[in-house]
C-alpha cells in the first residue's frame, strides 16, 4: 500500500507562506491586548488608557488590523484546505486524502484545547479545527459558488451583529429603567429585577470598574493554579459563548472565500500586478474609509457599549476590504520582488506558522503572569506593542535560520508525525547534483 507524506519544501507555495506569515505577526497585535490587559480588547476606557498614544494605538489597530489579521489567516486556512487535499488526491490517495484531513483536523482541535487552557484563553486553532470538518465536502466546488456561499455567511454574520446591538440597546434601556424604580422608591417586579439583573452583568462585562479590573489583575498575577482556574473560567464561557453561536460564520465565511480566492490564483501570486494594484487601491478606499467612520462614531461616544455593537454592522465590509488590500500590496511585493529580505522572512514564519503561534502564548503567559514576571495589567496598551515589536524581530530572525537546518517547525513536525501516523524526518534531505 502506497504512503502519502507532507508537502516538502519545494512544493510550497511561498506566496501563500507570505500572507500567512504576514498574518500570524498581524494577529498578535490584537492578542496582545487580552495577553496584558482585562476587558480592553474593544474598549481602551477600561484599562490600559484611553487618552493620547493608547489612543492611538487603538484606533490604529481598529483601522489596520482588528479582525483584518483573523479575516486573512482564516482566508489562507481555507487556502490550506484545497492544497492539502487537492495535492493528496493528484497523488492517488483517493479515501486516503479525507482519512488525511480529518486526522490532521482532529488533532488541531486536541493542540487547539491544549493551548486554550494551558496558555491563551482566545486562541484559535481549537474554532479552527471545528470548521475544517465540514470543509472537505465542499473542497472540489467551483470558486464562484464557494464565494457566493461566504458571502452568504457574510451577510448572515451582519445580521447576527445587528440583532446583538438590538438585544444589548434593549437590555440597557429596561436595566437603566428599573434602576430609575429603585431611585424613586419603588418595588421592582419579578421581571424588573431580572432586566436589573442582566444589565448589572452586562455592565460588569462591558463596563468593569477600576476595582473589577483590579481584582482580575491580581488573579492572573496569582499563583499557577490560579491562573489555570481564570483561565478555564474563560475559556469554558468563550466555548459556550461564541463557538456555537454567531463567531464561528466569522471564519467560516472567511474560510470559504479563502478557498475561492486560492482556486482564482490570488494567493499564488497568478494574477497581474494592475489585479493586486486594484485590489490594494480599491480595498484600503473603502475598508479605511468604513473603519475610520466606526472609530469615530466610538471615540466620539466615549465608547458606548450600543454604539460598539451596532458598529459591528460594518465590521465585515471594513475588514474584508482591508485584508484584501493587504494581500493586494503582498502580492505586489512577491512579484515584483521588492523587499525580499521581509518576504523571505514573512515567509518562513508562514511555513512554521503554528510553532510561532504558540511561542507568542508561551512568551506572553511568561511575561504577564503570575507564574512568570507577572505584569498583567501593569503596561498601558501603547508600551504593549513595544513587546510585540521585539517578537517580531525574534520570529523574523529566528525562523529562517531554523529553516535552513530543519524542513518544518517543531510543532509542525509533531502534527505531521501524528497526521501520517509516523515519525517525519527531522533534517533536511540533500538534494542530488546540487553544487
Amino acid at each position: 500500500m502506497q504512503q502519502f507524506t507532507p508537502v516538502t519544501g519545494e512544493e510550497r507555495i511561498t506566496s501563500l507562506d507570505t500572507v500567512r506569515g504576514f498574518a500570524l505577526l498581524g494577529i498578535l497585535l490584537m492578542n496582545i491586548v487580552g495577553f496584558g490587559l482585562h476587558g480592553a480588547y474593544d474598549d481602551p476606557t477600561v484599562a490600559g488608557g484611553a487618552s493620547g498614544a493608547n489612543l492611538w494605538a487603538w484606533i490604529i489597530m481598529h483601522v489596520l488590523a482588528e479582525g483584518k489579521m483573523r479575516c486573512l489567516f482564516s482566508m489562507v486556512f481555507g487556502a490550506g484546505v484545497v492544497l492539502l487535499t487537492v495535492r493528496a488526491e493528484q497523488r492517488g490517495a483517493g479515501i486516503t486524502a479525507a482519512d488525511i484531513f480529518y486526522r490532521r483536523n482532529m488533532w488541531l482541535i486536541l493542540i487547539g484545547l491544549a493551548h486554550a487552557y494551558l496558555l491563551w484563553y482566545g486562541e484559535i486553532l481549537y474554532a479552527y479545527g471545528l470548521c475544517a470538518l465540514v470543509l472537505f465536502p465542499v473542497r472540489k466546488a467551483a470558486p464562484q459558488r464557494l464565494l457566493a456561499a461566504g458571502c452568504v455567511l457574510l451577510v448572515l454574520n451582519i445580521g447576527a451583529n445587528i440583532f446583538i446591538g438590538h438585544q444589548m440597546q434593549q437590555t440597557i434601556a429596561k436595566g437603566k429603567a428599573a434602576e430609575q424604580i429603585l431611585k424613586a422608591g419603588g418595588k421592582l417586579t419579578g421581571d424588573q429585577e431580572e432586566n436589573k439583573q442582566k444589565w448589572e452583568a452586562l455592565k460588569k462585562d462591558l463596563k468593569p470598574t477600576a476595582e473589577e479590573v483590579e481584582k482580575q489583575n491580581r488573579r492572573w498575577r496569582g499563583s499557577v493554579l490560579e491562573v489555570l482556574k481564570v483561565r478555564a473560567e474563560l475559556v469554558w464561557r468563550w466555548h459556550n459563548m461564541a463557538y456555537y453561536h454567531h463567531y464561528n460564520l466569522d471564519l467560516f465565511s472567511m474560510m470559504l472565500v479563502g478557498m475561492a480566492f486560492f482556486k482564482w490564483g490570488i494567493f499564488s501570486a497568478e494574477r497581474s500586478l494592475r489585479f493586486y494594484a486594484a485590489a490594494a487601491g480599491l480595498g484600503y478606499l473603502v475598508g479605511l474609509s468604513v473603519n475610520s467612520y466606526t472609530a469615530y462614531l466610538r471615540v466620539k461616544s466615549d465608547f458606548d457599549p450600543v454604539v460598539n455593537a451596532y458598529s459591528f454592522v460594518t465590521y465585515d465590509i471594513g475588514r474584508l476590504s482591508v485584508a484584501m488590500a493587504h494581500v493586494g500590496v503582498l502580492m505586489l511585493m512577491v512579484k515584483s520582488g521588492a523587499f525580499r529580505w521581509l518576504t523571505n522572512s514573512l515567509g518562513a514564519i508562514g511555513q512554521t506558522a503554528l510553532s510561532n503561534y504558540l511561542l507568542h502564548s508561551v512568551i506572553c503567559s511568561t511575561l504577564f503572569c503570575g507564574y512568570g514576571f507577572a505584569m498583567f495589567g501593569r503596561l498601558e496598551r501603547h508600551q504593549l506593542y513595544y513587546v510585540v515589536g521585539a517578537i517580531w524581530i525574534v520570529q523574523m530572525i529566528i525562523s529562517p535560520l531554523w529553516l535552513r537546518r530543519f524542513p518544518f517547525g517543531p510543532v509542525e513536525w509533531l502534527w505531521r508525525s501524528l497526521t501520517y501516523w509516523r515519525r517525519q524526518p527531522m533534517q533536511r534531505v540533500a538534494v542530488e547534483g546540487a553544487g
